[in-house]
């Protein structure tokens, strides 16, 4: 039977993945694992957590949620800013310091770039960043690269193709900085307009990091790839949406594109996707973003331990 130690350790947020070592990552990693073996834990008894999202999700929302219900925990927030004191004009300081006088941690996703860091520095209750704009994805990156090593059984030595909307995809950003620590190689495959970032090109130069930029999604591509990591074109992130009309359907995969790849790649997805994967893709045993999803739990609940200050043992 497997039991946990709780041990004095110090609480803190997650606001980017920068915040993480590589030692910080293998740990959560290890973490995840156990939880996955037993998720049902009274760990977080006593303890109150706030979800607080003021942009839609779904996935993420009850990923978060079911992981603290999973944990011994009780959830308050909520889904609908405008439910809140917000839409009267409450500002987002007076929010956060409001919440906290009433959570052990928050769990926090908004439209604004830098909103979470933000949030982090007006109270001393630890914040995770459950998705801010186009900033970063911590969570999601987490349970990425636990999906990555539990396919691949490793972080080190594969090839990692992005494609799609490399230019607003929070969550490529943060998986790129997250295997920084890792000896990966990658390809970007996108039009112009959705680019890589010209930050994250000098990200992957500055750190030695082994890329090559595409605009086609070619079978060589496909074919030299460990994962392949599918985006969504973001529609809400588009101010021009005569720009987003032209480049939505620009990349595609389909069953008959995988047909030579590798028998160990895996498609990855963070989730909702629209046409950017084929349903016909959906029952090869090369198509795992559901199980990725379902990945989420576990990181998010070792996460959530982790800026809790709660040490979890086997």
């Amino acid at each position: 039977m497997q039991t946990y130690r709780q041990r004095k350790m110090e609480k803190q947020s997650i606001v980017s993945i920068k915040d993480l070592t590589k030692e910080n990552i293998l740990e959560l990693l290890r973490v995840a694992e156990l939880f996955e073996k037993n998720p049902n834990r009274r760990i977080l008894a006593g303890k109150v957590v706030a979800t607080l999202f003021f942009e839609p999700s779904t996935r993420t929302r009850l990923s978060f949620e079911t992981a603290v219900n999973r944990l011994g925990g009780r959830v308050i927030g909520f889904s609908d800013p405008a439910a809140t004191s917000t839409s009267k004009g409450e500002t987002l300081k007076d929010t956060i310091k409001m919440v906290s006088n009433y959570a052990d941690l928050i769990v926090m996703r908004h439209y604004l770039e830098g909103a979470a860091k933000y949030a982090s520095e007006v109270t001393d209750v630890p914040v995770i960043n459950a998705g801010d704009g186009a900033h970063q994805h911590p969570s999601q990156t987490m349970l990425d690269l636990y999906s990555i090593f539990k396919t691949q059984g490793r972080l080190d030595d594969i090839t990692i193709t992005m494609v799609g909307d490399l230019k607003y995809g929070r969550t490529v950003h943060s998986l790129l900085q997250a295997l920084s620590h890792f000896r990966v190689k990658f390809n970007f495959v996108a039009c112009r307009e959705l680019k890589m970032p010209q930050e994250f090109i000098e990200f992957c130069v500055n750190n030695g990091i082994d890329f090559q930029e595409h605009t086609d999604f070619s079978p060589e591509v496909i074919n030299s790839t460990d994962i392949l990591y599918m985006t969504r074109v973001q529609r809400e992130r588009f101010a021009d949406l005569d720009e987003y009309e032209r480049v939505k359907d620009l990349y595609s995969l389909n069953l008959n594109m995988l047909r030579d790849s590798k028998p160990n790649l895996r498609v990855l997805h963070p989730l909702p996707r629209v046409n950017e994967i084929s349903q016909d893709v959906d029952d090869s045993e090369k198509a795992y973003y559901f199980e990725q999803a379902h990945n989420g739990l576990f990181a998010r609940q070792a996460m959530i331990c982790r800026s809790l200050g709660i040490d979890v043992k086997d």
